[in-house]
């Protein structure tokens, strides 16, 4: 295997797979015992030797550590639980994840070195909805407000159709071993098939295409090849949206976290969601611009409907949550376009252009520049600023509101969330992530081999002075989870499969879910959408510094 050097060298390096058995995996008599993500039943793993030398051997650290991945509960679980037709899906799919793990791992062996490994580690981060969540914004406070819609749009479809065939299929990602698996936050939580980074990526990429190519050779072309759009300009971008593809689609491989099953699919579903927003992107404009209030009326119960027909997954995927951000952002935007329309802000209203000028003198570009640093500030400060207050507000008002009505009727419950009649108040974190700075994105890059995965700087929070090494077993894990309820496709049968499976000696390591969260989740996006398609594009029109550029 190559040899590492960079900034990941010594961190992200591969290392013998003989060194993570010996050290991290012992059998309960003391033996050594190597680990395979494929066996679903595991030999009983000591947790607490997972810091080798570290002095740390609490329960806490041991809950910590442990980590179920999914999709690798026994088979069993998969059959008495999903459909006849989805189990038969997974079970497909999970013998090509088999094979394609292998030609994964012997690429792995070729190619891969330090800087490749900082690179694609790092470049994952532009197919996240975090990256978004400040890159879409953007583009809406500088004055590309149909573009900024459309690719929210693209989005929205992509996370919401690739969770949605995530949590339907249950199939899991590249077997470690053979593959190394590098990753950045907790994408390795979720399911595997089809790559929601690849098909986010091309449609984003296509889309952008589709708007170069307007300028290149649209009715004014001649004019555009001589003013705004030369050949030359067309290729560079056309290739910078190339490479941008090239590196998140065999990035996901690169890093073990897709198989080429998982990224092929992920791109066709991209290209798909890009030609529907081309197809039907203005005609859907114009009915918001046009009607009246059953634009509202249709919207948000659909909106609604998506988040409540979303498939329950076997394993507890954070899929769900990415989906109903993305449904809720969109939902949010679409309502107050609608409303803008309706009460005059239109395209006549934004009519002040920023000022200062880039083309102009020093002091042009200084105060464009600085007015420009101070409306990303501005509107990245004030939407974070929504999303903690909003989530504390709702999760005060919820669960009460919840048990009340409670008592009226059954209220829907989805799997892995508690009801609110289970427990008293939402604890004032939950929920609340902090938000990296450049300085931790180091700590949050792990390393999985034989199933484990080590960060490769200090440990986040209450782990700074030891390794951030995490134990994903299969097992026991989340019996628990199963056991306290959730409607779900065959669940008496399910649990009992997990029954048979379970293990003492290995601590129960559950997210704590509640049923507050879901709604808190829409109302949370929803508002960022209203705030990013309205309140900041008219907060800085009325404040005079202007959304239009030229």
């Amino acid at each position: 295997m190559a040899g590492t050097s960079g900034p990941l060298a010594g961190t992200l390096a591969p290392q013998p797979s003989e060194k993570y058995s010996a050290t991290l995996f012992t059998t309960m008599d003391g033996q050594p015992d190597s680990y395979d993500s494929r066996n679903s039943t595991p030999s009983s793993v000591d947790i607490t030797s997972a810091h080798p030398g570290d002095g740390t051997d609490s329960e806490s650290e041991a809950a910590e550590v442990a980590h179920l991945a999914a999709g690798r509960l026994p088979e069993e679980v998969y059959e008495r639980t999903l459909s006849p037709w989805r189990a038969a899906v997974r079970r497909r799919l999970v013998q090509t994840v088999e094979w394609e793990s292998e030609i994964i791992a012997a690429m792995q062996a070729k190619v891969r070195n330090g800087f490749l490994d900082t690179y694609f580690v790092y470049t994952s981060t532009l197919g996240t909805h975090t990256f978004f969540t400040i890159f879409l914004p953007a583009i809406w406070i500088f004055g590309y407000a149909e573009s900024a819609r459309a690719l929210l749009m693209v989005l929205g479809l992509g996370v919401y159709l690739s969770s949605f065939l995530k949590d339907l299929i249950c199939s899991p990602r590249p077997f470690a071993p053979p593959v190394t698996r590098l990753t950045m936050g907790n994408h390795h939580l979720e399911y595997g098939f089809p790559s929601t980074h690849s098909t986010n990526s091309v449609s984003i990429a296509l889309y952008l295409y589709s708007l170069v190519l307007q300028m290149y050779n649209g009715p004014e072309a001649p004019a555009a090849h001589h003013a705004g759009m030369s050949p030359t300009t067309y290729y560079v971008l056309t290739g910078l949206l190339l490479f941008y593809t090239f590196s998140i689609v065999y990035g996901r491989l690169y890093t073990g976290m897709h198989s080429f099953t998982d990224c092929v699919v992920g791109v066709l579903l991209g290209a798909s969601i890009c030609g529907l927003q081309v197809v039907l992107g203005k005609p859907l404009d114009t009915w918001v611009r046009t009607s009246g209030w059953i634009v509202p009326s249709i919207v948000v119960p659909a909106c609604l409907l998506m988040v409540h027909r979303h498939p329950q997954p076997v394993d507890d995927c954070p899929c769900f949550e990415d989906a109903i951000a993305f449904v809720s952002v969109n939902m949010g935007e679409v309502v107050s376009r609608w409303y803008m329309y309706r009460n005059g802000y239109d395209e006549a209203f934004f009519s002040k252009i920023m000022p200062g000028s880039l083309h102009g003198s020093w002091l042009d570009a200084f105060t464009w520049i600085s007015i420009a640093v101070l409306k990303m500030v501005l509107a990245i400060l004030i939407i974070f600023t929504w999303r903690i207050f909003a989530k504390s507000l709702f999760h005060v008002i919820l669960p009460p509101t919840f048990r009340f009505l409670a008592q009226l009727f059954t209220l829907p419950h989805r799997r892995f969330y508690t009801p609110a009649t289970d427990y008293k108040s939402v604890p004032p974190d939950k929920g609340l992530r902090p938000i990296p700075s450049v300085i931790d994105l180091p700590g949050m890059v792990e390393i999985e081999m034989d199933g484990i995965a080590a960060s490769t700087a200090r440990r986040r929070a209450l782990e700074n002075s030891c390794n951030d090494i995490k134990l994903r077993t299969s097992g026991k894990g989340k019996a628990d989870a199963w056991k306290s309820g959730g409607a779900g496709e065959k669940q008496d049968g399910m649990a009992a499969a997990l029954a048979e499976y379970e293990r003492e000696d290995v601590p129960d390591v559950i997210v704590k879910h509640y049923d507050a969260d879901v709604l808190t989740k829409v109302f949370v996006y929803c508002g960022i959408g209203v705030i990013a398609g309205c309140g900041l594009p008219v907060m800085f029109e009325v404040l005079g510094w202007g959304v239009r550029i030229s």
